[in-house]
């Protein structure tokens, strides 16, 4: 696969997206060392479905489509995503298996999702969501 250029960055501290108070003070209460990385994957799942619906579910922005759900959430040294169906993540953990952290959980570390293309990511929540 070829690396993708990069997408246009996000303003440093403005969530994408319309969002409610609660997930907006998830968002501004993030540490500075994941917000880059919070902000990316956020941004990704509104641009990959923008008519996904964005609240705050188990104390995470939790991004819904219909009956399907995913959570973005942020742990002590990353982000992590959660709650794809089975066989729903596009391929994704079996590519990076080093990312896995339970069933239908991801533990990204800024470095590491500094290797993988956006569209990997679109890929995730298209398979996740749509």
């Amino acid at each position: 696969m070829e690396p993708m250029e990069p997408d246009e960055p996000m303003q440093p501290g403005q969530p994408a997206g319309p969002v409610d108070d609660a997930v907006r003070e998830y968002i501004e209460a993030i540490d500075p060392r994941y917000r880059p990385l919070f902000d990316r994957l956020h941004a990704l799942v509104l641009q990959t479905c923008p008519q996904a619906a964005v609240a705050l579910a188990y104390r995470m922005p939790s991004y819904r489509l219909g009956p399907r759900r995913l959570y973005l959430g942020v742990w002590q040294h990353g982000v992590s995503l959660y709650g794809w169906g089975p066989g729903r993540d596009g391929g994704f953990a079996e590519r990076h298996p080093e990312l896995r952290s339970g069933r239908a959980t991801l533990r990204l570390r800024p470095e590491q999702a500094a290797a993988i293309p956006d569209e990997e990511f679109r890929a995730l929540v298209r398979a996740a969501l749509d």
